[in-house]
């Protein structure tokens, strides 16, 4: 139990978390929870979602569930109307759903309704986040979104023009809340690299999709992922404390969430890009 010296600024802050049944999100609402913060667990996969919830509550932290498809906006008022009911203002969203199906534009057939999906999270979903708590956070006088974007929105590669495009707007959006938001809502764009612990790969339609964010460093990524399925990875390349650590573990960038979150309200950090040191991305 934290006392009025030791707690830190997240500490009793109310937190949307979307995505929050299973990577960053659910690492997100258990970190930030044990912390102090009171969470609230939103999921389309509702069980997933109370599992978190109920994952917190047994720890002694404070947390709530709720179905939502991020792509409908109804769906995400219910979901910011239920934490101002549960706690009265919502101090921090995370729009942390999203989907990452990789693929060239010659996988059209195999690729085109997983875009679509992709174009509807990635975007819209974020859009939805922003407007569900955008007028409660003005009334409060202030306010934290933080947006899950990615270094695909870096720069355009071959194979993730659909999905790097969704993050790229992800930027914008971040971008133009910030400037139209100023001295009331903190916004903060977190851009993942490669975390291969996370489940978000599961989406990817063609796996060779993924060369463009390797570039000239294709060959030995795959030697060296093909080693960690084997466990044969040489050491240095899987201990976090070496300066050739090749892939980050999906904790290390949630604790820079949580850093971002944990701030005074005057201290805004707007852009977070977390790397492993030897990792292979060129983006």
């Amino acid at each position: 139990m934290q006392t009025a010296s030791t707690a830190q600024p997240i500490a009793d802050r109310s937190i949307i978390v979307t995505g929050a049944a299973s990577g960053f999100g659910k690492l997100v609402c258990e970190k930030s929870a044990a912390l102090g913060a009171r969470v609230l667990c939103a999921d389309i996969n509702e069980d997933g979602a109370k599992e978190t919830a109920a994952s917190i509550n047994t720890a002694g932290g404070t947390a709530d569930a709720i179905a939502v498809d991020v792509r409908d906006l109804a769906t995400t008022q219910a979901m910011a109307a239920k934490a101002q009911a549960l706690w009265g203002d919502i101090d921090v969203l995370i729009n942390n759903a999203g989907i990452m199906p990789l693929a060239f534009y010659a996988d059209h057939a195999q690729a085109a309704d997983s875009w679509s999906r992709c174009i509807d999270i990635n975007i819209k979903g974020v859009m939805n986040g922003i407007i569900s708590v955008h007028d409660q956070m003005l009334a409060q006088g202030r306010g934290h979104v933080v947006n899950l974007s990615s270094i695909y929105g870096n720069h355009p590669v071959a194979g993730a023009a659909v999905y790097g495009a969704t993050k790229a707007a992800v930027n914008f959006l971040s971008e133009a809340l910030r400037v139209e938001s100023q001295g009331r809502i903190k916004v903060t764009t977190i851009k993942p690299t490669g975390v291969p612990g996370t489940a978000l790969g599961s989406g990817i339609v063609n796996p060779e999709a993924i060369v463009g964010i390797l570039g000239q460093n294709a060959p030995g990524y795959m030697q060296q992922m093909q080693a960690h399925m084997a466990g044969e990875l040489p050491p240095e390349n899987s201990d976090p404390q070496h300066i050739e650590y090749y892939a980050l573990e999906p904790e290390y960038l949630a604790d820079q969430i949580i850093y971002a979150i944990n701030q005074p309200w005057g201290v805004s950090i707007s852009d977070i890009t977390v790397r492993a040191a030897g990792d292979a991305y060129i983006i």
